[in-house]
């Protein structure tokens, strides 16, 4: 944060409070090129099969219903996923996408001077959120590209408020088995809120993973988020959930802006949530082309690191004319959007999103040009 001291009585026009102007703002996969025409979107880890037919049908039929303010405690959402998952209703929260629990969560239990932890390449909105609170941010190595328990717990103190992990983890799409989470569980004051965001649960398949709901239930300090913009390919609509104690649930439902989830993105959600056969589909496709793009990558000379997401890491020489940075304009060119991830620091690394096969095919069939080039 900046030290410089302002007095914004005095100043000559409305000034930030301090450390808002020292926040990076996110920037998100590009979606465009120059110069070309309908180019393929890899960059954001959206589902390439689109949404469920009935998650559409849903959402058209909301059109009479667009002057009507939603129910603001999403009651119609908030049961159906209780029923799918089994959960108590009164401990769910619902969210614009994941992206505001996690900052409702920074308002909710942070004071200026307090910290959070998050690893070193974690989420951008964790940091952005507790920076607006003028909190610090530690982020802690991760060797591998992966959570490192004991290294997140060297930085907990007496200030710590929240630590976040993402589950697979995005931009790395690594994992920790549900022991290694408990095992840092275990390590934290109760006064301190793990966060286990699970925008990419729905694509780990190991059975030493766990998504944390028996966590929340077991322990009065857990919190776990989901998302419908991954495998339900409801990116636009903006819908995320939480799993938490009820009291903490409580706390954070009263700083909650009203009617947040509108209604055509409720319905929406209610319909995906009971395409199972969408569902399927779309988990069927990940688990068939990400070993195989995973395979590729490598045996171009690339580093791709081992994901458990519904995308691949992966790796670049140093070497000028073979650096990741060349690599995505070289990809872009040909009309296939990467994700370059220097501003999570990895700049020699892309992020790229697993699609159909021919779109998987073409991406490889361009690196090999671009390696051999």
């Amino acid at each position: 944060m900046s030290d410089i001291v302002i007095d914004r009585a005095a100043a000559p026009r409305p000034t930030p409070k301090p450390g808002i102007l020292d926040i990076a703002p996110y920037v998100p996969g590009k979606a465009k090129v120059e110069g070309v025409e309908n180019p393929l979107k890899l960059s954001a880890n959206e589902n390439i099969l689109g949404c469920s037919p009935k998650a559409r049908e849903a959402f058209a039929g909301a059109m009479d219903m667009l002057h009507l303010y939603p129910e603001g405690r999403a009651n119609i959402l908030r049961e159906a996923i209780a029923q799918k998952y089994g959960l108590e209703p009164e401990r769910l929260l619902f969210g614009c996408g994941s992206d505001e629990i996690f900052q409702l969560l920074n308002q909710t239990f942070l004071e200026p001077g307090d910290n959070i932890v998050q690893g070193e390449y974690g989420f951008g909105a964790y940091a952005i959120g507790a920076r607006a609170c003028q909190a610090e941010v530690r982020m802690a190595p991760e060797p591998n590209y992966r959570i490192d328990v004991d290294e997140m717990l060297k930085l907990v103190d007496a200030r710590t408020r929240l630590i976040f992990i993402a589950n697979p983890a995005n931009p790395t799409g690594t994992w920790i088995s549900g022991e290694e989470v408990r095992r840092l569980h275990a390590g934290l004051p109760p006064s301190v809120v793990l966060v286990l965001d699970g925008a990419y649960a729905e694509f780990a398949r190991d059975p030493a993973y766990e998504d944390g709901a028996a966590m929340v239930r077991e322990f009065e300090n857990v919190v776990m988020t989901r998302t419908f913009s991954k495998l339900h390919g409801l990116a636009a609509l903006r819908v995320g959930w939480a799993y938490m104690p009820p009291e903490m649930a409580s706390a954070v439902d009263r700083i909650r802006l009203p009617f947040n989830v509108n209604i055509p993105a409720q319905l929406a959600a209610v319909a995906a949530l009971g395409d199972d056969e969408f569902q399927q589909r779309s988990l069927a496709l990940i688990e068939q082309w990400r070993p195989w793009l995973t395979q590729q990558l490598g045996g171009l000379g690339l580093e791709p690191v081992p994901s458990a997401a519904n995308f691949v890491l992966v790796g670049f020489p140093k070497t000028p004319g073979k650096t990741a940075r060349e690599a995505e304009a070289f990809l872009a060119a040909r009309g296939l959007i990467v994700r370059g991830v220097g501003g999570y620091g990895l700049p020699d690394h892309l992020r790229v999103t697993i699609g159909l096969e021919e779109h998987n095919r073409a991406v490889v069939e361009a690196l090999a040009d671009f390696m051999q080039a």
